[in-house]
């Protein structure tokens, strides 16, 4: 794909191609002299996102999963399928340029779904923060 067709893709789709997802490394901690450098872990499909207390937070671009407390000797392919097996990105067996447009969208669909689960889960989760803190303040009244 050309530079001028890349650039007018959707956001999240851009993250399909590992170039985009190694951008997201500049201030990866492993660069050199280890298993898990900012090439392999695009190549995993992995997209850096460091928090204050994280600096090597990483989350899969398709499954959704993250990981952090990475080691040097970490391969991270084998980490992303021992903690997510079921990523479809894992288990494609074309090369993404070569996936017609129906492989793509069907893959992608896949990929909003797991967004979708993502949301939903982080969105329970703070429902129930929530509904514990007024549960204590109700009681607080009692």
């Amino acid at each position: 794909m050309g530079r001028a067709a890349a650039d007018i893709l959707p956001t999240d789709w851009k993250l399909y191609r590992s170039e985009s997802r190694l951008a997201t490394y500049c201030s990866w901690p492993f660069t050199e002299d280890c298993a898990c450098t900012p090439e392999r872990m695009a190549a995993a499909g992995f997209i850096h996102c460091p928090s204050e207390n994280g600096p090597d937070v990483v989350q899969c671009f398709f499954c959704f999963k993250e990981l952090e407390g990475w080691e040097p000797e970490d391969e991270p392919m084998v980490e992303h399928k021992k903690h997510s097996p079921g990523c479809a990105f894992l288990s494609l067996r074309k090369n993404l340029i070569d996936l017609t447009l129906q492989e793509f969208l069907k893959l992608d669909k896949e990929r909003m779904r797991n967004m979708t689960k993502k949301q939903i889960s982080q969105q329970t989760m703070a429902f129930k923060e929530e509904a514990k803190h007024a549960r204590r303040s109700m009681e607080k009244l009692v």
